[in-house]
């Protein structure tokens, strides 16, 4: 019972950390900027997020070990580098989610962002401090997962989007951009977001050959929870943009609950932001620190310590930078950069008998890795070639 409540936890806890304040301002962002070809960015998104993440947490499990020591049996000291490298690109992310969270309060109740932003800083630390954290963690963001897609859901409805439209466009586009499918997939299984799962399983027990269905399962279970979630979000916007309306460049998720709902869809987006924002402050705090754990013993025995400082300094941040929409785009786009280098490692373990022992990793799954790589690294080349001076 205990490793069932573990797998459906870990696909959510994965699914809420890509649903934060980003997820919710590039949605509706791109939903403006492409319309109904909008749907096409998520379908080819939802593709690589699949084949990116299905690959790390098999081999994870399977050899019940984390990435950091993965990595570093491939090369020596390249489990630091790795670590190091999540947890950058979880601080990006963690710093919007706080902010989010402080949006989220403002339009739920009026309280200022910065007030918001503190008392979600202390929830979260809360629920590191319970005696069950894993269960705890498990529970919030089930539950907080399921409250977001039926508030979003109900937007979608009376926004009534054509979505007609929005399905031949979804496998028709009238245009592509390489940059949001980046992002996305960057936003969804980039950087710390895709062993959020993995390593919530390992800590549950929930490894070696026996588990690979219930493992598999919980991963496209969690990339479909996200997904859902995005098209719900896209239909919404687009029924807003559709029928000629024009979202708040300064905050766009927001203008999509208001000009559809008025003040009670107003309120209803503070809701959703900072369910959003809090799970991923939980699922970022918690990954990013995953990675340090086995390092060094200190990690180990501080390991509760070190996560409320790594949540006290992302609200620190925050309330010394205040919530740039470009910062929230961004972090999608620097975990995308991440996502190749973090998958190549796994996908070159996979073959290392020593790493992996009598598991033999299906052909078929890691070609299907190594075309995420590819497609992710040459994206992000052209990206950064083409796109760079748009943020700086």
């Amino acid at each position: 019972m205990k490793k069932n409540s573990a797998i459906l936890g870990a696909a959510f806890l994965m699914a809420t950390s890509a649903i934060g304040p980003g997820f919710l301002t590039q949605t509706t962002k791109f939903t403006a900027d492409l319309m109904a070809s909008f749907g096409f960015v998520i379908l080819i998104s939802l593709l690589l997020d699949i084949g990116a993440q299905v690959n790390i947490w098999r081999v994870l499990t399977v050899t019940n070990r984390r990435a950091q020591d993965i990595a570093n049996d491939v090369l020596p000291g390249l489990g630091i580098a790795l670590a190091c490298l999540i947890a950058f690109g979880g601080l990006v992310f963690n710093i919007g989610n706080i902010a989010g969270c402080g949006l989220g309060v403002n339009a739920l109740t009026g309280l200022n962002t910065t007030t918001g932003a503190i008392l979600s800083c202390i929830l979260s630390l809360a629920i590191f401090w319970y005696k069950e954290a894993g269960k705890i963690m498990d529970q919030f963001t089930k539950l907080l997962g399921i409250v977001m897609i039926g508030l979003t859901l109900y937007i979608a409805f009376i926004s009534q989007p054509p979505v007609g439209e929005a399905l031949y466009r979804t496998v028709w586009p009238e245009k592509i951009d390489m940059l949001k499918i980046i992002t996305l997939v960057g936003g969804t299984v980039g950087g710390y977001i895709s062993f959020a799962g993995a390593h919530r399983l390992l800590d549950a027990n929930v490894t070696g050959i026996n588990a690979i269905p219930q493992v598999t399962r919980s991963a496209t279970s969690g990339i479909l929870i996200t997904s859902v979630m995005r098209f719900v979000l896209f239909f919404a916007a687009l029924g807003v943009v559709w029928h000629g309306a024009k979202l708040d460049a300064a905050n766009p998720a927001g203008s999509v609950f208001q000009l559809a709902a008025g003040n009670l869809g107003y309120h209803f987006f503070g809701f959703v932001m900072w369910c959003a924002a809090i799970t991923s402050v939980v699922g970022a705090s918690y990954t990013s620190i995953s990675f340090f754990k086995t390092l060094h013993p200190f990690f180990e025995k501080y390991y509760r310590y070190i996560i409320s400082l790594f949540i006290i300094i992302s609200t620190i941040i925050f309330i010394a930078l205040g919530n740039p929409v470009t910062l929230l785009i961004l972090a999608g786009a620097v975990n995308g950069l991440i996502l190749p280098v973090a998958l190549a490692v796994i996908l070159i373990a996979c073959n290392k008998r020593s790493i992996t022992g009598s598991y033999k990793h299906p052909l078929w799954m890691q070609l299907s890795g190594w075309i995420v790589v590819l497609l992710m690294s040459g994206m992000g080349f052209l990206t950064i070639r083409s796109s760079w001076g748009q943020f700086f």
